[in-house]
């Protein structure tokens, strides 16, 4: 018996989208992808009811991360889906949770699981969020409906989340990630509106604006050129893999040859960007509980002035900046120890969970006729080969995306050096994904011949 089995009452009470009844085409996951991200930008768009001046982003750092828009109704954007997930992965990994997620019933259970969970962070965080002053209500008496919005806004993220994972492409997390970053780059880089001091924001405007006036100040470009910079190496990250020999051992399906030679590729950043995502929202967490310990009196975690930890765990564990080298290095190390460790963790974590570590991919090889050429044809086999590489890319991929997420915050990157990282990845990922379908969607023979 499942340990989650006890909530079922409460998994029948929530709301679900429900999956297509029919295998969808290109056009229509398309059309449901477009749809999603147009609410998504009007959404951001809507403003709190009832704020007063005075607030301030306490995420602002992390805002890219977090896909959501500070004042406005998705203020708290993705934070209670990530939060869910990690304290998930957490009370698996650690097997408090014992559960077997290629087990469909479990598998069920665990994502109903972190969508009640979601819920409950959602009205947790919102309630913090005004309760310790981040955002500021009118009087006492726009308290609740200020917490209300948000509360909304969030649930509609999650439910837009299951929309774009069900109809769509990709998930709704890393949709609504690239475009709040991709956003971020181009008005940064593009926004010719002046400020109130007459100077073009945009670097692009605001370059050639002091070039016309005879004080070139390339160091305006820096954060264009770190983004660019970050863009490549992380592109080409996404494009190394680690290839494997293999052949089919056994006639399976339609169209499999006995003896047929291919590769099986395994991708250098093999558990994709999850861990940043997951390492930066419990950033966020540490950050949200500080404040709330120092609201009731208890400020353990450090003290928050204006949104910023000034002291304590708080403080170790906000984003620094490049000139900190010089300044607070130990406060540079430690958040740069604590990130990559926490990206390894959750690299693994997440491998796991998601059914991707060598035991279950020898499984999925093996029930399809796959062997290694020159090995005996055996699931124990595929295992012990898989075994040399999964577990150290699984490692690896986590310290490479922790310390590239690192590296490309401490510049200062348009959207946020981890958002540019997210993003790429996201818009690689969807790229194949969109590729593979429009060939699917074009060649029904091929679909047949693959079995799907």
């Amino acid at each position: 018996m499942s340990a989650l089995e006890v909530l079922e009452p409460i998994f029948r009470v929530i709301p679900e989208v429900k999956s297509p009844v029919h295998r969808e085409d290109f056009n229509e996951k398309l059309k449901w992808t477009g749809l999603v991200l147009v609410l998504y930008f009007i959404l951001t768009q809507i403003p709190l009811y009832g704020v007063a001046p005075g607030s301030y982003d306490q995420f602002a750092q992390l805002r890219a991360v977090m896909a959501g828009s500070f004042g406005s109704i998705l203020t708290l954007g993705i934070g209670p889906i990530v939060t869910a997930s990690i304290v998930l992965q957490l009370l698996v990994g650690s097997n408090l949770l014992e559960l077997d997620l290629s087990s469909h019933k479990d598998k069920s259970h665990f994502q109903a699981t972190q969508k009640v969970l979601s819920i409950v962070f959602t009205v947790f965080e919102a309630s913090v969020l005004v309760l310790t002053g981040n955002i500021v209500p009118l009087d006492g008496s726009y308290t609740a409906l200020l917490i209300l919005q948000l509360v909304i806004g969030a649930l509609v993220i999650i439910y837009l989340d299951e929309v774009v994972s069900k109809w769509g492409f990709g998930s709704g997390i890393g949709l609504f990630i690239a475009a709040g970053v991709c956003e971020a780059i181009i008005v940064g880089t593009f926004n010719f509106l002046p400020n109130a001091q007459g100077i073009l924001p945009g670097i692009i405007p605001g370059f050639i604006q002091a070039a016309v006036a005879g004080k070139p100040d390339f160091a305006i470009l820096i954060p264009l050129i770190t983004t660019i910079i970050v863009f490549l190496v992380v592109l080409y990250g996404e494009s190394m893999r680690v290839e494997i020999p293999i052949s089919h051992g056994s006639v399976r399906g339609h169209g499999r040859v006995r003896g047929a030679v291919g590769k099986y590729p395994l991708k250098f950043v093999y558990s994709s960007n999850m861990p940043v995502i997951l390492t930066s929202a419990l950033l966020v967490n540490v950050t949200l509980f500080a404040n709330l310990f120092q609201k009731i009196g208890l400020p353990i975690l450090g003290h928050i002035e204006k949104g910023r930890a000034v002291d304590g765990i708080a403080w170790l564990l906000s984003t620094p900046k490049l000139y900190m080298f010089v300044t607070e290095p130990i406060h540079v190390l430690i958040y740069a120890i604590f990130f990559i460790a926490c990206c390894m963790l959750f690299s693994y974590l997440w491998v796991e969970i998601s059914g991707l570590n060598a035991k279950k991919i020898s499984e999925q090889l093996h029930s399809s006729g796959i062997q290694i050429p020159g090995f005996r044809s055996s699931k124990r086999q595929l295992y012990k080969i898989l075994k040399k590489y999964i577990p150290a890319l699984t490692i690896i991929s986590g310290i490479y995306v922790g310390l590239i997420a690192f590296l490309a915050d401490l510049t200062g990157a348009l959207g946020g050096g981890t958002g540019v990282l997210l993003t790429v990845g996201i818009i690689h990922k969807l790229y194949e994904e969109m590729a593979e379908e429009q060939l699917m969607s074009s060649n029904p023979l091929l679909r047949k011949f693959l079995g799907d």
